[in-house]
């Protein structure tokens, strides 16, 4: 079969369309007489019915005349082209209304799964309160930050905010128990625990 057909469509239409593409690149004429359809069937590799029904498309559009003893003769450069626009104008557009399809299903399918990251964190957000009295704090980490790209560690973020961080939410997945070699990245929003003076000393160690 010809290189140039894509499956994602019926053979014979692709078959019309490769032949409208070769009439406007000049490979075909006006005039000229095409292979007959068996002739056409052997060169794309399909059945003769397939190869029929190409033709079919092609006489009904006027790009091409079929006449008995004559065979398949080329009519019209012009019409190949609207041909050709037509078709590519419709399969922009089944590209588009894919890709939205597509957008939207892996939007649906983040959000399910930050609804269940979510429901885990509040899960255990409740089990930590039935063993400490500290309920957990939560702060955004923008580019405003004064550690991006250092650790846990690297900042000895208990000793100076005496806050421990519990869990970073980035990307819509949840770290739980980051430990000290974790990351502060633009975008986290970091979960931690102390008594109820800890958030502005966090805010005002990261921050200011």
């Amino acid at each position: 079969m010809d290189k140039n057909i894509d499956l994602s469509s019926p053979i014979y239409q692709q078959i019309a369309l490769d032949i409208s593409s070769k009439i406007i690149s000049g490979h075909y004429e006006v005039g000229d007489k095409l292979y007959t359809r068996s002739a056409l069937a052997s060169q794309y590799g399909v059945s003769s019915e397939t190869a029929r029904r190409a033709v079919s498309i092609l006489s009904d559009v006027g790009i091409v005349e079929v006449t008995k003893g004559s065979g398949v003769i080329i009519k019209s450069c012009e019409k190949a082209l609207k041909y050709v626009r037509q078709y590519t104008d419709i399969q922009t557009m089944k590209d588009l209304k894919r890709d939205i399809i597509g957008s939207i299903e892996r939007q649906n399918k983040e959000n399910e799964n930050l609804r269940e990251m979510i429901g885990i964190l509040m899960d255990k957000t409740e089990r930590f309160k039935a063993s400490n009295p500290f309920i957990p704090y939560e702060i955004f980490i923008d580019g405003k930050c004064k550690f991006l790209g250092k650790t846990i560690s690297d900042i000895n973020f208990w000793h100076h905010t005496s806050a421990t961080i519990v869990a970073i939410k980035r990307n819509n997945e949840l770290l739980m128990s980051p430990g000290p070699y974790a990351v502060f990245i633009e975008g986290d929003s970091i979960y931690f625990v102390g008594d109820e003076n800890s958030p502005e000393r966090v805010y005002r160690y990261l921050f200011c």
